[in-house]
């Protein structure tokens, strides 16, 4: 009943709402992205969804126009990107997601649910086959997200879209919502770059 029914209906009302809410802070955003480097307000990119379906996901663009389209966070290359700082700002802040709501009332994404990822990020996406995270939509933010982010492996990644996809809930949707909110105001899990040090412990879990 609550993943048929329920979470569809949260998702709406959530989004409806949040875009009421955060309209003045996104035009506040959109006149920083304009005025920050020539380009495009927002940033389209093709995600996989629902059963590995792709859809295009919406965003507030922070990379420069001829920064790679389709390269995961960790594996962007920072002296090529040199990201301003605006767009360190929005990234770390996670304001740049904010159109994303916009993909949620459409019914390509959640609030709740594993994130979207690229095509290219095939090893995530077989990761997450083990689990059915592929099988739900994608979220906003996730329980992947609140505890490590950026600074998990794929496996563990995967391991927690899966945790979430076992145990969801309202209760497990509002635990994720509100500790999201405390994990973006502390920065907790972002990493930008070449993710070195994730890859050092992929590797140490390899070896182990």
């Amino acid at each position: 009943m609550y993943k048929r029914f329920v979470k569809r209906a949260l998702d709406i009302v959530i989004s409806l709402v949040g875009l009421v809410v955060a309209f003045v802070p996104m035009l506040v955003v959109a006149v920083i992205v304009k005025l920050d480097t020539p380009g495009p307000v927002f940033f389209r990119q093709r995600r996989i969804g629902l059963h590995k379906k792709e859809f295009t996901i919406i965003k507030f663009r922070t990379m420069r126009t001829d920064a790679p389209h389709e390269a995961a966070t960790r594996d962007l290359d920072l002296d090529a990107v040199r990201f301003t700082k605006a767009q360190l700002f929005l990234r770390s802040f996670s304001l740049d997601e904010l159109p994303q709501l916009f993909n949620i009332l459409r019914g390509h994404m959640s609030i709740i649910g594993p994130r979207p990822v690229l095509a290219s990020e095939t090893e995530l996406i077989a990761e997450r086959d083990k689990y059915g995270a592929n099988d739900i939509l994608p979220g906003l933010t996730g329980w992947a997200q609140i505890n490590g982010r950026d600074e998990l492996t794929l496996a563990e990644k995967a391991r927690y879209d899966g945790e979430y996809v076992e145990r969801v809930n309202f209760l497990m949707d509002c635990k994720c919502f509100f500790l999201t909110i405390w994990c973006v105001l502390r920065r907790y899990g972002v990493v930008e770059g070449d993710g070195t040090a994730v890859e050092a412990k992929e590797k140490e879990v390899v070896n182990q």
